[in-house]
């Protein structure tokens, strides 16, 4: 099926053709549709499976086709303003950044104006866009309840919310404030929620806030992206730096993404590298805003080669043709290993997932295998070994698995080669 199939406007298939979308991807086939005919849903799926343009493109082509109808409202002390009819609630900044580039680059011929606000900066300038007036407002629920109260966002006017990354506002603690949030929403709405996963109070939440759902599922968390090379080294905690840095003299290794469990774990391996030589940023809670978008723009752009992140800074990091995932920690959570190795693997291009397992993170590993049913290749050839305290001496560069390089017409959200 073609993005020609789906009845989009032609706004919006002029702005997918600029982006070179020409393949829907599997979320983004099932959910347009009932979207389109106005239809709540739930779908399961995780970053990398294209969902955030299988949400943005409806509400652009619904909002598209109301902004005759929608006009203008006026309160009290204010000059006549746009309102926000359409809210994405989403758990990071980064995330929050990325929803809001995609509503841009597929409503760039709409006519419709998006803003996005976050904590963490300051208020001044997004409060002044909002006062200009937008329709989509995407926002961190945190800095959206702040501004709710300082009465610079009115939400009465809402026709469509989303809940993006469901699950990850549950493990931060944000399920009270989305809460707090909908009930200054209209009940009269459409909504959408989005999740990688589906534990017992997103479900119920789903429930209380959504009207005969249409419920769509893609890519399993259970399951990991089969063109991934996986593989696993045992080596000691002490020599987890040494390691990573043999690893990263392989050029094959053109861009790594590497996942520290702690924002202190973080720092010290950009520490240790630099000490190596090897150029890389870091991005977690405790770097700036301003701090963080730059790293992640030079990674993008390919001016940096490595960057170290935790595990919530990195949702949101949409990066095209990422070689390398490196877990320099095993994640304690089974279901996160699965969410940190599909960074890489998009839309059918190849990449490589190497893991480190020191004696602590065993049993980590053991709960990853059970999840994934499978076991994950042990590299035993490397200068490293669990329980050498020193490297082996005259070790040859250990080769680092390269990525198939495996293309199926599409790359990134059908973004052609």
């Amino acid at each position: 099926m073609l993005f020609e199939k789906l009845n989009l406007i032609a706004p919006i298939r002029e702005a997918l053709k600029k982006e070179g979308y020409t393949i829907p991807t599997d979320i983004q086939r099932q959910a347009i549709p009932p979207l389109l005919e106005g239809r709540d849903i739930v779908g399961c799926a995780q970053t990398g499976t294209g969902k955030t343009a299988a949400f943005a493109i409806p509400i652009l082509q619904r909002l598209y086709e109301e902004q005759g109808a929608a006009g203008h409202v006026k309160t009290a002390g204010q000059k006549d303003t746009k309102p926000i009819r359409a809210l994405i609630l989403s758990p990071t900044r980064e995330l929050a950044l990325q929803i809001s580039e995609s509503f841009s680059a597929y409503g760039r011929y709409a006519g419709l104006k998006n803003t996005v606000i976050f904590g963490g900066v300051g208020q001044k300038s997004q409060t002044d866009t909002l006062k200009k007036g937008v329709d989509i407002l995407v926002a961190t629920p945190g800095r959206l309840l702040d501004l709710m109260n300082q009465k610079f966002i009115d939400l009465s006017h809402i026709e469509i919310l989303v809940l993006d990354e469901a699950d990850r506002m549950l493990d931060m603690g944000m399920v009270n404030d989305v809460k707090k949030v909908i009930a200054h929403l209209p009940g009269n709405r459409q909504t959408m929620l989005f999740s990688a996963t589906m534990p017992p109070e997103i479900s119920k939440l789903a429930d209380s806030i959504l009207k005969e759902p249409v419920k769509v599922a893609v890519t399993p968390i259970s399951s990991t992206i089969d063109i991934i090379e996986q593989s696993v080294y045992f080596v000691g905690k002490k020599d987890k730096k040494s390691l990573l840095i043999h690893l990263l003299k392989d050029k094959s290794v053109a861009s790594a993404l590497v996942f520290s469990r702690t924002k202190h774990g973080a720092d010290k391996i950009i520490k240790d590298l630099a000490k190596a030589g090897v150029e890389a940023q870091a991005i977690h809670g405790n770097k700036s805003q301003g701090a963080r978008q730059l790293a992640l723009n030079n990674f993008k752009a390919k001016k940096t080669r490595v960057l170290v992140a935790t595990d919530i800074a990195a949702r949101g990091i949409d990066v095209e043709e990422l070689s390398h995932v490196i877990n320099y920690d095993l994640p304690n959570i089974p279901e996160t290993y699965v969410h940190r190795i599909g960074r890489t693997g998009r839309a059918g291009a190849g990449g490589a997932a190497i893991s480190f397992c020191d004696a602590d993170e065993k049993p980590y590993l053991k709960d990853i295998q059970k999840l994934i049913s499978k076991s994950i290749p042990v590299v035993e050839d490397h200068p490293f070994p669990l329980g050498l305290t020193e490297p082996s001496e005259n070790a040859a560069p250990q080769k680092v698995s390269a990525p198939k390089q495996r293309t199926y017409g599409y790359f990134r959200g059908n973004r052609r080669k």
